[in-house]
């Protein structure tokens, strides 16, 4: 398989994230990738102003994270697709990690492994366990960066329009049709989601969603499950208020 990175499209989902916006678009860059794109969903923040100073194409989408990123996906010109969060940093030549995926036998989709950005001893416990999902049961999460060829992703009629479970869904639809392989490479994602909810609580209530989903309870429903506060670290505002302040773990 040809590793250009030129071949590879890069599509960023966003909505308010002018905090993190900045640093995801300085992994995305250092790779050099021929195409970023920025799927808005009309930020009242400066998300879209950020990300067009660095290069990226900012297009605009209805809110829905399976929404923006077909638009985005509907825009590429890529041969390669790369989904990643607004909050989460690639590794060094990622476009090299995702080539050597695609290129193993059998493999028609990808993912990397997961570093989760704060010093708590509980959050290596969840990157453990997402690291035996991922490499076990090859069910890797968006979170993870997943990353297939166009053509599959076409294929496959891309993310099914779900307001949650979205990325779920397409994992197991790319598993029935091929293998999903662990890049040998990590990216790091923000604690926000954990540290808001309280580790332990974030992590019933992902598996909660998935085993709902299994059973066929509305997605709609499911995403206002992920959207119920509960834990002690979160405050009025809805910022977290952990013991310690998040120490960053990135370049460590």
């Amino acid at each position: 398989m040809n590793d250009d990175p030129a071949k590879l499209s890069v599509i960023i989902p966003a909505r308010n994230e002018q905090a993190s916006i900045g640093r995801t678009l300085e992994s995305v860059m250092r790779g050099n990738p021929g195409q970023v794109i920025v799927c808005d969903a009309h930020s009242t923040d400066d998300t879209r102003s950020i990300a067009a100073s660095m290069g990226a194409a900012v297009i605009t989408s209805d809110p829905g994270r399976a929404k923006q990123m077909n638009a985005g996906a509907a825009q590429a010109t890529g041969e390669r697709l790369l989904f990643l969060h607004a909050d989460t940093l690639l590794p060094t030549d990622y476009p090299r990690h995702i080539c050597e995926t695609l290129a193993r036998p059998g493999v028609v989709a990808g993912a990397f492994d997961l570093l989760i950005d704060a010093p708590n001893r509980s959050l290596r416990v969840i990157e453990w366990c997402v690291k035996l999902r991922s490499r076990w049961l090859s069910l890797p999460y968006g979170d993870q960066g997943l990353f297939m060829r166009a053509q599959t992703f076409c294929d496959l009629d891309g993310y099914a329009d779900l307001p949650a479970m979205e990325d779920y869904e397409l994992v197991r639809r790319l598993g029935q049709a091929g293998r999903v392989a662990m890049a040998e490479a990590a990216v790091v994602t923000s604690a926000r989601w954990w540290l808001r909810k309280g580790v332990w609580c974030a992590t019933m209530l992902n598996q909660a969603c998935v085993v709902g989903y299994r059973l066929g309870v509305d997605p709609a429903r499911l995403a206002s499950w992920r959207g119920n506060r509960c834990g002690r670290a979160v405050t009025g505002d809805g910022m977290v208020t952990p013991d310690r302040e998040p120490v960053s773990i990135i370049g460590e």
